[in-house]
């Protein structure tokens, strides 16, 4: 079992869970973009907050979110990616905020208790869908976060807000693009730090897209807004 989690066996359905959502779409916010084709899946849930191993603050007020199953993990690439999961009672949009290592199955996503009741009867605990990638409703620009205990010799460093999922980071060092490793945990990280001064960075989409940002320094704890944000496909 996922240790993270608070539910001995999240696949238990309570009876207050009976109170179920409407049939139909259940998106809402910005316009929902396939990024993919369907894949076929399944769906249970857990005692979500929000955050995870991806490294996402909790997010009480918006708990449709999801886990993915380890092998589509990716080392953290599906941090922040989102989701469309067609389950028998409706559609909904999640967006990937953990990781599930006692999902071993590709295809499986485990919603947060709420998100699941939207689009399925949490008695049925293990749900087939179908589900692809699309884009996150993400209004303003991507932003920027320092992770606790960055320092000009150790700097960390997670993309937030982005409209499609993130392939890679990049700082400006020595007068050269310099790749910032990805850790599972989803942040960028430079062990020999990016300096006291202002850092230049380089973010790139899945897609190939890029944006560029200078910020006013290593600030640990700290998030910063972006210019810019990507284009929808």
């Amino acid at each position: 079992m996922h240790t993270e989690r608070l539910v001995p066996d999240r696949w238990l359905a309570a009876p207050l869970l009976l109170l179920l959502a409407g049939c139909g779409d259940t998106n809402s916010g910005g316009p929902l973009l396939p990024l993919g084709d369907y894949q076929k899946g399944l769906i249970t849930f857990y005692d979500a907050t929000g955050a995870g191993n991806c490294s996402f603050d909790a997010s009480p007020s918006d708990l449709d979110v999801a886990a993915i199953n380890i092998g589509q993990y990716r080392n953290s690439a599906m941090c922040g990616a989102c989701a469309e999961v067609e389950g028998p009672l409706g559609t909904l949009r999640v967006r990937i905020v953990d990781s599930c290592p006692d999902c071993p199955d590709n295809g499986h996503l485990d919603l947060s208790r709420s998100a699941f009741a939207k689009i399925a009867n949490p008695v049925d605990g293990r749900v087939p869908v179908r589900w692809r990638l699309v884009t996150c409703d993400t209004p303003g620009p991507v932003r920027y976060h320092f992770k606790d205990g960055s320092n000009p010799w150790w700097t960390a460093i997670q993309v937030r807000n982005h409209l499609l999922p993130v392939a890679k980071l990049e700082a400006w060092k020595n007068g050269a693009w310099v790749l910032l490793p990805r850790e599972s945990y989803n942040y960028f990280v430079d062990t020999k730090g990016l300096g006291s001064g202002e850092i230049k960075v380089r973010v790139t989409s899945m897609d190939g897209q890029t944006l560029e940002d200078t910020l006013p320094g290593v600030s640990a704890g700290k998030t910063f807004d972006g210019k810019a944000q990507f284009q929808a496909p």
